[in-house]
């Protein structure tokens, strides 16, 4: 497995990611996650949408907090033909609990705690933590990824306006 020494750092300091980074145009992995009630949700599943990946290191973090609430908030505007998942290493019972307190029912929290497939196939996997780093990517309704956005500095926000309009794109 590829590892990118350096591809993400954490206040300042390095990290190592684990697995191909994925750029536009390339077919997005496929993957099979864990919902909130440990049923599996593969990338099958949302056939037909355009999807926001958010890929984050924890729900627990004030980061991650806000930028799942974002987009939680930009949801309705995007329409029916999107669907936002946000998938960090978090049990899926942190990640119910998560959605309860914070009101959140747009964006869909899966789990990627058991085997870290998709962090290692979308080259998300932080080696050093044994979390997720931050990547928001768009995929279109034929699997193909519009937009990507990998945070150099983890403790950082994307930028929600550029995923925003890549996703808008994707559905005209």
């Amino acid at each position: 497995m590829t590892e990118r020494n350096g591809a993400a750092t954490f206040l300042g300091n390095p990290l190592t990611l684990v697995g191909d980074e994925v750029k536009v145009g390339d077919k997005a992995p496929g993957f099979t996650l864990l919902k909130n009630d440990l049923s599996p949700a593969a990338m099958s599943d949302f056939a037909g949408k355009v999807l926001v990946l958010t890929l984050l290191p924890s729900l627990d973090t004030p980061v991650c907090d806000t930028e799942t609430r974002r987009f939680n908030s930009e949801a309705a505007a995007l329409g029916s033909d999107v669907a936002i998942l946000a998938v960090s290493m978090d049990l899926p019972f942190a990640q119910g609990r998560w959605c309860g307190a914070a009101g959140v029912d747009a964006v869909q929290t899966l789990s990627d705690h058991r085997d870290a497939s998709m962090g290692e196939a979308y080259g998300a996997l932080v080696k050093e933590l044994r979390l997720l780093t931050r990547v928001v990517l768009v995929v279109d309704k034929e699997g193909l990824v519009t937009y990507v956005q990998y945070v150099k500095e983890i403790s950082e926000e994307p930028d929600y306006d550029a995923a925003l309009a890549a996703a808008k794109a994707a559905v005209a």
